[in-house]
């Protein structure tokens, strides 16, 4: 079974643009769980202009199934996980300015540094997952410095989807099968969406969860905005007659 955590960033992005609480981000990710997803996961960045670490810290106490704090290894992302204990910690090397996740870890340049910091985080209980390219020797690589699963990085199979190139997805079949051998497990996310999940979890073996987060709200405005509206134009008409 490939599980479903669902990234809730974008909803802090959107309170976090008019200042207040609305929305309700914790309240937000409790209903996700009882949606059905079978986790949240958080990236907060040294800036937080989404999550914020006290998100981060206040989420622990509501959530009660897996919590995936994702981010670059920096001292204060280091102690707040450390802190909070989560179920699982992902690796992220994106840069401090950086948007969003772009790249992966070079694992055999990093290794000694990823192998220091996987080491803490196993001395608390916490899985570490570490964000990859689909690329056999950053797999390796992340094996040696010690992970226990791996993220694919899945925007090149979602850019190549979209254009009808499925030939893509071969080298995250290859990239899953090499992981299991090694005895890691397999995560994957960035840029899959309704139109491309089916077939990237149809076709990955091993797979063993899935982190989607900016699909998720894109697609659910546009689902669910007609019917809001119609709500509206409803309250606005039966006030007036």
């Amino acid at each position: 079974m490939v599980k479903l955590s669902v990234n809730v960033n974008k909803i802090a992005t959107i309170r976090n643009a008019r200042g207040g609480n609305n929305p309700n981000l914790i309240s937000m990710a409790k209903d996700i769980q009882s949606f059905g997803a079978d986790g949240i996961t958080i990236h907060p960045r040294p800036d937080q202009r989404h999550i914020t670490y006290h998100d981060a810290i206040t989420l622990q106490t509501v959530l009660k199934k897996e919590f995936n704090i994702e981010g670059n290894p920096i001292d204060k992302f280091v102690n707040l996980v450390n802190e909070i204990k989560p179920d699982q910690v992902t690796l992220v090397p994106d840069a401090i300015n950086d948007i969003t996740s772009n790249s992966g870890w070079d694992t055999i340049k990093n290794k000694d540094f990823l192998k220091e910091v996987i080491s803490e985080f196993k001395s608390n209980g916490i899985r570490t997952s570490i964000f990859v390219d689909p690329e056999l020797k950053f797999i390796e690589g992340a094996k040696e410095a010690g992970a226990e699963r791996i993220e694919l990085y899945t925007e090149s199979y979602a850019v190549n989807f979209e254009k009808g190139n499925l030939n893509e997805i071969n080298k995250y079949i290859e990239a899953s099968l090499l992981a299991n051998k090694l005895n890691m497990g397999v995560n994957a996310g960035h840029d899959l969406n309704i139109q491309n999940i089916s077939h990237f979890v149809s076709k990955i073996p091993y797979l063993n969860e899935v982190s989607i987060g900016h699909a998720i709200i894109c697609e659910s405005l546009y689902l669910g905005i007609e019917n809001v509206i119609n709500l509206y134009l409803q309250k606005i008409n039966n006030a007036i007659t």
